[in-house]
């Protein structure tokens, strides 16, 4: 009799962690998004994003992202330039194909702001960060925008010699719409 309380129990507690995920939202990304970078002396998107998206704001332990951008369409106006960041002194997009971010933690920021945290890996180095976002959603659609600093030095991204004319530190803007 011990035996089946214990697989009651089991089966409930599978249930009960079952229902939370089925009441977290699914998102699916807009084709309409963009991912822009700004530095001193260079900026651009990137595109190719691609991933999971799991978000209710009353839920936020169940909340997931599992992202990633192919490093290979970063796009900077300048087809010289652009030629240069995929090369091996800058993204080496043939050795590190994907820029990937792994969420391991939300929260409340302020009144109306969020915050998730997880594992920026970029040139095949993982780093954790944290990205402040807004989250509106109306019926069946949402928008998160936010906006991150990354230093590339800190990804072992270091250029070429004309590296130091691009600066280390960029800003990177997040303009994702999202569907049910």
């Amino acid at each position: 009799m011990n035996f089946v309380l214990k697989i009651a129990a089991m089966v409930a507690a599978l249930l009960v962690a079952s229902a939370f995920v089925l009441l977290s939202t699914n998102w699916n990304l807009d084709p309409a998004y963009s991912i822009q970078f700004k530095g001193t002396k260079a900026e651009g998107t990137f595109s190719g994003l691609t991933g999971l998206v799991v978000f209710d704001p009353a839920n936020l332990p169940a909340a997931k992202m599992e992202v990633q951008v192919a490093a290979a369409t970063i796009k900077t106006g300048n087809k010289i330039k652009d030629g240069h960041a995929r090369g091996e002194s800058w993204f080496d997009v043939a050795r590190y194909p994907e820029i990937r971010f792994y969420s391991t933690a939300f929260s409340r920021v302020g009144a109306g702001g969020y915050s998730v945290s997880g594992d920026l890996t970029m040139h095949g180095i993982k780093k954790p960060v944290a990205i402040p976002f807004q989250f509106t959603r109306q019926a069946d659609k949402g928008l998160f925008t936010g906006k991150l600093r990354v230093n590339r030095k800190d990804f072992g991204i270091n250029g070429n010699i004309f590296g130091f004319t691009v600066g280390d530190e960029f800003e990177v803007e997040l303009r994702v719409p999202v569907a049910r």
